[in-house]
């Protein structure tokens, strides 16, 4: 018997000293990315938030680089996703919008002819998951994950969700039209609808950590796609409870929404420990947009206006990257973009880009670890088409364009990142020196090919009701 025990054990070692080595000898990279929703650029711990502790975020940007101008590639959620997704400019291909819950509709979403970062990934051997929110389009072939380039999706396919599974209550995602209903849905499995038992962003974690432990041996990539803290605003009494001294129901409601979330990256990093595969893991954590602060009592701190704005506070987030062993803890206040993420993988683990479609992202890593001194971008650039408002970003100089180009605005971001103090009227040639640069990168665009949330019915009544009041 003891023979037998003796045997057993001597396989058990085998086979994890086999496991060991097999994960010290990959070398391309993991990649997780974790994105908040509508999460405000003060509410993490790392840029100075004092009411919801945010620990565990935290430990990415204490343990690698802290972003202090961090940008995602628009101000609301889709079209933002829809640039980190290809690291490419959206405006580019078209995608200027929220789009609409539209199954039937083939060109509601992110074009085919777009290669996304988990689709260049899967050609040189990687696993790759979406959990949480899509909002790339509801198409069934289209659209969906499997068909661009992830091998597994637990999520939803629409803008947003119901947090309660007793709230989701219908089971096919392909028969509704409306985003209202979107919201309702049951949970998908590839293609398979799933009743939850969870609050979804617990759900989303208990994903995330199954998707890590499966895929331990192999490369991958996990976009870690929370809907929280956007809204509705929804949260168990036991993350409520954490926040008794937050007297602002709504904020109280928000704070508690974020710390689930952050338990949840919480589980992931410690997951990576427990498997020794922290070192070989990048893990990026960002928010797709600025906190909408009336909606959601997020906190955008320093910066002016939030979602949907082209002030900073609609598209400078919080932003953090960790590479234990690769980056040292640092704090990187040259700009870089969402963009470059999918730049920096690509070149880290050889995986192809169509060269017909340049990225607009660049590699990372030799700038946050002092290889490169110079920044990482001369420009960062927003359009907003249907509200006809432009803007760059040169080196600390940021331009804003609006009415029609009638009204300019020039902010100096090194003293001024609140931008109070427009310097349009006091520096002229350095207004048309940044306006020429502007109108260069917009003739490269494309005006939207899809019409967007904005334009259905129910959202026009929406802002009726809203200026009403």
């Amino acid at each position: 018997m003891k023979n037998i025990y003796v045997i057993i054990s001597l396989a058990i070692f085998s086979l994890s000293i086999s496991n060991s080595l097999a994960r010290t000898k990959k070398k391309q990279p993991n990649l997780i990315v974790i994105m908040a929703d509508d999460l405000g650029y003060a509410d993490v711990g790392f840029n100075g938030c004092k009411d919801i502790p945010t620990p565990n975020i935290d430990r990415i940007a204490n343990e690698g680089v802290k972003f202090t101008n961090g940008y995602t590639s628009y101000s609301v959620c889709s079209p933002s996703r829809a640039g980190f997704l290809t690291g490419r400019y959206q405006q580019r291909f078209g995608f200027e919008r929220n789009p609409q819950y539209r199954p039937d509709d083939p060109n509601m979403g992110l074009t085919s002819e777009e290669t996304t970062i988990a689709t260049s990934l899967a050609e040189v051997g990687y696993q790759s998951s979406i959990i949480g929110k899509w909002h790339m389009g509801a198409h069934k072939e289209t659209h969906h994950p499997l068909n661009r380039g992830f091998n597994e999706f637990y999520g939803h396919l629409g803008g947003g969700h119901r947090y309660f599974p007793e709230e989701l209550t219908i089971k096919d995602s392909y028969a509704i039209k409306g985003e209202q209903d979107s919201y309702r849905t049951w949970i998908l499995r590839n293609h398979t609808p799933e009743k939850t038992e969870k609050y979804l962003t617990d759900e989303f974690s208990d994903e995330a950590v199954s998707f890590v432990e499966r895929h331990a041996d192999e490369p991958f990539f996990l976009f870690l796609s929370y809907n929280a803290p956007h809204g509705p605003l929804q949260a168990t009494d036991e993350y409520l409870q954490r926040f008794p001294d937050i007297n602002d129901t709504k904020r109280k409601t928000y704070a508690a929404m974020v710390s689930a979330l952050d338990d949840g990256v919480g589980r992931v990093l410690n997951k990576l420990e427990e498997l020794s595969i922290d070192d070989n893991t990048i893990i990026v954590f960002l928010s797709d947009n600025g906190g909408p602060e009336t909606k959601n009592a997020s906190d955008n701190g320093p910066l002016r206006e939030g979602k949907s704005s082209h002030y900073e506070g609609g598209y400078r987030v919080p932003f953090a990257m960790r590479w234990k062993g690769q980056i040292k803890p640092s704090v990187y206040d040259y700009p870089v973009s969402s963009l470059d993420i999918f730049a920096t993988i690509s070149e880290l683990a050889k995986s192809p880009v169509n060269n017909a479609r340049p990225l607009d992202g660049v590699n990372l890593l030799p700038y946050v670890s002092g290889k490169n001194k110079k920044a990482p971008h001369q420009n960062i650039f927003l359009r907003k088409y249907d509200q006809q408002r432009y803007c760059v970003r040169d080196g600390v100089f940021k331009l804003l364009m609006h009415n029609n180009g009638q009204t300019k605005e020039l902010y100096d971001l090194s003293k001024d990142m609140g931008e109070q103090n427009n310097l349009a009227h006091l520096m002229p040639e350095k207004v048309k020196e940044l306006e020429t640069i502007l109108n260069k990168w917009t003739k490269e665009l494309m005006d939207p090919t899809f019409l967007g949330l904005i334009h259905t019915e129910a959202w026009k009544k929406k802002g009726k009701k809203a200026k009403k009041k």
